[in-house]
């Protein structure tokens, strides 16, 4: 990535286009509201059977990485899976054709452990590996990084110095992991799922997982942060952030306190959220926000610096709008936008109408938010028997103008009509 250095001060050039473009943007007129949708993954292609776990970045040159497990012979969590990654120059418009990204290493043996429930289902056999939840961060230096876990016990860290086109060998950094035992003995992990951040510091802070299946356990879940201050060289553990949740996502707030939130089976039915100053430790007491429905699914988070017409630096959300949580009712994929650090959520609007699950989200230099997501098709249905989510993996295009337009508000699992605040 080049640097502009003026007056003692070192810019990266996407800093500088985005400044460039709010001051170009405030002389024009508002822009048109617009949405644009492109499926990025179909399910019954490429030899897999279904596409899932999406995860998205654009990179210090403005590149688009969306990732996603490649499920090959059955749509359960374990069993061969591969990560898949698509690459577009061009702003999302256009892309590469699905590459196969992670793990190249030495294939590795099965996790023993699996939850009783899942005993009985087909999670492939004894030669088979799943390699899942990758988590990418594009750091302002031009690197990506990408963790991934293999098995749900093992973790990886590769990186890629030429803006995703091709990675590095993978290395193990599963020890970092091992350190929160003392406090959680676990027999799973999952990275992110979704992406990771560099924060202003320049520290690398990657959320995960980690949870156990034994009997009365002092700890069954929780959620940690795992952090890098040498761009990637070693990782270390943070502190626990979330008890009692799973999948969670992060973002930076412009005083430089950082805000994660996470799934969780809270009777509350909202999503369960803390601070750190440092992105790693002293996290806040966990609260729950009431603008942000839970339906035990994974959700998108990211920060974005404002456009022209709205200058404030804002966050964005995304996940189904429901407190239903059979997957059936996994529905209705909405954006929300929070202009207080995430403390309220008043604008709401549905991105996807029907079947729709797991999203992340990610934000172009000149503002234009893009969101990838799980999606179903009208085919669904009749195919898999109910509502299913996961025939797609669709990229969304939209402006800050499409998210404040309009505002309908859907008609939500419980049967009820919500009314939403405008902003």
């Amino acid at each position: 990535m080049q640097q502009i250095v003026k007056g003692g001060w070192s810019i990266s050039r996407s800093v500088l286009v985005h400044t460039l473009f709010l001051l170009a943007a405030s002389a024009l007129p508002a822009a048109e509201p617009f949405l644009h949708k492109t499926n990025l993954f179909t399910e019954e292609t490429g030899g897999f059977r279904l596409y899932r776990i999406p995860g998205i970045v654009v990179t210090a040159e403005g590149s688009v990485l969306a990732y996603c497990e490649a499920r090959k012979f059955t749509v359960a969590d374990r069993g061969e899976i591969e990560i898949h990654l698509r690459r577009s120059t061009d702003a999302g418009r256009t892309w590469s054709t699905a590459k196969q990204v992670a793990h190249l290493g030495p294939r590795l043996p099965r996790n023993p452990h699996m939850p009783e429930a899942k005993k009985n289902k087909d999670m492939g056999g004894p030669n088979q590996q799943t390699v899942n939840n990758p988590v990418a961060i594009a750091a302002r230096d031009g690197t990506v990084h990408l963790l991934y876990c293999v098995e749900y016990m093992r973790a990886f860290h590769i990186h890629s110095d030429d803006d995703g086109v091709t990675w590095s060998a993978p290395v193990e950094i599963t020890s970092t992991f091992d350190q929160y035992r003392p406090e959680l003995d676990w027999q799973v992990i999952g990275t992110g799922p979704g992406h990771a951040v560099q924060l202003q510091s320049g520290r690398l802070a990657a959320p995960f997982w980690m949870a156990t299946y034994q009997q009365q356990p002092k700890l069954r879940k929780a959620v940690g942060i795992i952090y890098s201050d040498d761009h990637g060289k070693t990782w270390q553990r943070g502190d626990i952030a979330l008890r009692n949740a799973g999948e969670p996502n992060i973002a930076e707030l412009p005083d430089g306190c950082v805000l994660v939130t996470a799934r969780n089976t809270d009777a509350r039915n909202r999503r369960v959220a803390a601070y750190s100053r440092d992105g790693a430790t002293g996290w806040s007491k966990p609260h729950f926000i009431e603008d942000l429905l839970e339906p035990g699914c994974m959700a998108g988070l990211v920060s974005h610096p404002g456009t022209a017409s709205r200058p404030r630096p804002l966050l964005l959300f995304s996940n189904p709008d429901t407190t239903q949580r059979a997957h059936k009712h996994r529905l209705n994929l909405t954006i929300k936008l929070s202009e207080d650090g995430g403390r309220t959520w008043p604008v709401s609007k549905v991105l996807q109408p029907g079947p729709s699950a797991y999203s992340d989200l990610a934000v172009l230099p000149d503002g234009t938010v893009l969101c990838f997501y799980e999606s179903g098709d009208p085919e669904t249905p009749r195919k898999h028997g109910r509502p299913w989510a996961y025939s797609l993996l669709t990229l969304a295009r939209f402006n800050l103008d499409w998210l404040t337009s309009g505002n309908p508000a859907p008609k939500t699992a419980e049967g009820k009509f919500k009314t939403r605040k405008r902003q």
